[in-house]
């Protein structure tokens, strides 16, 4: 059968936002062509032509579906990826808290994000390994979201073992925006951005403050500046060349997890403290340049950037445990500079006569942190250093990729990759000091069937991993108490397997997608809350079932969906028990999106289902039920006014719980054996934000 297939050097321009694949646009589910493809005659059925990436579990968000979402937060963009849910635990100016298949991925590991062709996930990080900071991100100026989830893309190597996220900046704006908003708790926020002709090119700049306080006791206090600047040239025949420079600074006191007791008992309100001196303040500064040129028979792609980054971290979740008199308060400091290259190749070309996309590249990238640092503090005045450190962190990968059109109804994506990482810790105990290598190879593969024009079924295997922190690998002596401890391996592998299914052919404008997958991965990555990080623990599986739809009825309006249901346990035997803490095993949200006229309308529903909060599932968070809407209203041709109301049912809900034991001042523990206290086991919530009214106005100049 003859039909209209992508393999264009039109196709080409669009494919390298979404990493060489067919170009798709999802809400909530749904995928739908966001640029034109010049279309060539080719040997293929409907169903091949129409296929939109490797996997059921692959989408694009652009940018139209992005501007109308209500947002308390810039990470919460990510929600847009359906099954994803981000919260938080501390001031908004600390990395969300990311939940995804069955994984608590605690501050980012097991999601790989990356911003403008930058990765965002910390390695060895002061705070939790994987890091995702997205509060220097500016929503306004993002161009789309693409998203992957499994571990069968070549492309994606650390920390992609739930899945991937990338999401790069506009090269240019039609209109420029000046946007002021006011809400409550102090909330204040402006932005500035335009582009414009500047010499050969095109120049894109965008300033953003923010303050807030939130509602808690202790006000946030959160200062946020914010900028971007990106110049794009064209050089002629679709190759172009940008630098991108981002400058990020923030400083907040934080409202972290606080015991249920202390609540109940009348200690402090819902939004009260245990210690107010807790707080942080963070910077990220990066240079980035991006070629995209396009070839006679593919494409060649190349990146390189640079971040300097810092982070200080004061806080204490136990309380008064481990020191009675001074309290736990502790410092995580970290002086970052991280540096990487990535490039790839993309042929188009055949395989015994078969339509064939081969792509081949690879991606090295370098962390020095001097130092890191883990201090023992009293109301943000250090008193005992726990441990200093300078690290050396290196990787490199070489990656295949092969995509090849058998039959009209038969397709393969079969790749394999290879990560070599180098790393060196000189530790302020020489014992603990020490260097070294590991290795991982990870072979993947797709199989597509298009049963029918408008059906694909995906069949997706492969290998993944994330990486611990390298300090881990080198440690042979506790810090703290001396006692010897165990190595940890830097590389953890992680295998996937998942059957996927995508229709148009129930109903005109409807998408429906289904996805059975399991992930079994080496060694899980649990939080700590004695030490406010997460650490290596026993080896898992997950399992479960995702489920999207998404409908245009009218063209102005959009409808999607999305649930997903998981079940996570250790594989080894321990009397403690087999249920992974924290794990999500529940969540659903829906959405609308409506623009008429002068009106537009967004309205999202996310449901967060319960989860174990200890290894024999005695003890289980609550669920939680939050309704967001945003209005907008054309004054005028160029001036746009709008009201966000975020929680609009004020549910007294939590963004997270954990469990485990601590000691308020003047409370009475329990001893063990050796006279030691063990602290007084209870929930721990961070609660979400109560109803919050927030209204803006926008000129577009």
């Amino acid at each position: 059968m003859q039909a209209r297939y992508a393999w264009s050097m039109g196709a080409l321009w669009g494919l390298c936002w979404t990493w060489g694949h067919s170009g798709i646009a999802h809400a909530g589910g749904l995928q739908q062509p966001e640029f034109q493809l010049e279309a060539v005659t080719a040997s293929g059925s409907a169903g091949a032509a129409s296929a939109t990436g490797e996997a059921a579990n692959q989408g694009y968000v652009p940018r139209a579906q992005l501007e109308n979402r209500p947002l308390l937060r810039p990470g919460e963009l990510l929600e847009s990826v359906p099954g994803l849910i981000v919260t938080q635990h501390s001031g908004d100016g600390k990395a969300n808290q990311y939940f995804l298949r069955g994984f608590n991925l605690d501050h980012g590991t097991d999601l790989a994000t990356t911003v403008a062709g930058m990765p965002v996930n910390m390695r060895t990080h002061a705070h939790g390994q994987g890091y995702t900071d997205l509060n220097f991100v500016i929503p306004e100026l993002v161009d789309g979201i693409a998203y992957k989830k499994g571990t069968s893309f070549a492309e994606e190597g650390d920390f992609s073992a739930a899945g991937a996220v990338r999401m790069d900046y506009v090269s240019h704006l039609p209109q420029g925006i000046a946007q002021l908003e006011l809400g409550e708790h102090n909330y204040r926020r402006a932005l500035l951005a335009n582009s414009s002709t500047v010499g050969p090119g095109t120049l894109l700049y965008g300033f953003e403050w923010l303050g807030e306080n939130g509602p808690w006791t202790v006000p946030e206090g959160v200062h946020k500046l914010n900028g971007v600047l990106r110049y794009t040239v064209p050089l002629g025949g679709g190759e172009r060349i940008s630098v991108t420079g981002m400058a990020y600074k923030n400083a907040w006191q934080s409202t972290d997890q606080v015991p249920l007791r202390a609540i109940n008992e009348g200690l402090i309100p819902r939004f009260g403290a245990i210690d107010p001196s807790d707080g942080g303040a963070a910077s990220r500064y990066s240079l980035s340049a991006d070629w995209l040129r396009p070839l006679a028979d593919g494409v060649f792609k190349a990146n390189a950037y640079v971040i300097k980054s810092r982070l200080q971290l004061f806080s204490n979740f136990t309380y008064a445990l481990n020191n009675p008199e001074q309290g736990d308060q502790f410092e995580q400091f970290e002086n970052r500079v991280t540096t990487g290259v990535n490039a790839s190749r993309t042929w188009l070309g055949s395989v015994a006569g078969r339509e064939s996309e081969t792509e081949v590249g690879s991606q090295t990238r370098f962390d020095r942190l001097d130092p890191i640092r883990l201090t023992n503090t009293q109301a943000r005045q250090p008193y005992a250093l726990v441990r200093s450190d300078t690290v050396n962190e290196t990787s490199t990968a070489l990656y295949v990729r092969n995509s090849t059109q058998w039959l009209p109804w038969l397709r393969t994506i079969a790749g394999v990759r290879a990560d070599q990482f180098w790393y060196s810790v000189a530790s302020s105990n020489p014992l603990n000091s020490g260097n070294g290598t590991d290795h991982i190879v990870s072979p993947k593969l797709s199989v597509v069937l298009s049963p029918t024009a408008r059906t694909d079924v995906f069949m997706n295997w492969g290998r993944g991993y994330h990486s611990n922190d390298v300090r881990g690998a080198t440690t042979t002596v506790d810090p703290v108490s001396a006692d010897p401890v165990q190595k940890v391996s830097v590389l953890v592998p992680a295998t996937g397997y998942e059957v996927g299914l995508r229709t148009r052919a129930l109903a005109p404008n409807l998408q429906l997608s289904a996805s059975l997958w399991r992930l079994d991965i080496g060694s899980e990555l649990v939080f700590s809350g004695d030490t406010g990080t997460t650490e290596p623990s026993r080896p898992s599986r997950r399992t479960g079932v995702e489920l999207a739809a998404y409908y245009t009825p009218l063209p102005e309006l959009i409808l999607d969906a999305d649930a997903a249901f998981s079940r996570a346990r250790f594989r080894d035997s321990s009397p403690a028990g087999d249920t992974i803490p924290e794990a999500i095993q529940t969540t659903a949200s829906a959405g609308v999106s409506w623009v008429h006229d002068r009106w537009m309308l967004g309205a999202r529903l996310r449901y967060f289902g319960p989860r174990p909060l200890v290894e024999d599932n005695s003890v289980r968070s609550a669920s939680s039920f939050l309704v967001n809407l945003k209005l907008g209203y054309r004054l005028q041709k160029n001036v746009r006014v709008f009201v966000e109301v975020l929680n609009v049912l004020n549910k007294q809900v939590n963004d997270i719980d954990y469990y485990y034991a601590s000691l308020l001042k003047g409370e009475a523990s329990p001893l063990d054996a050796n006279g030691v206290a063990t602290g007084i086991n209870d929930r721990h919530i961070h609660p979400a934000e109560p109803r919050t009214v927030r209204a803006g106005v926008v000129w577009n100049f």
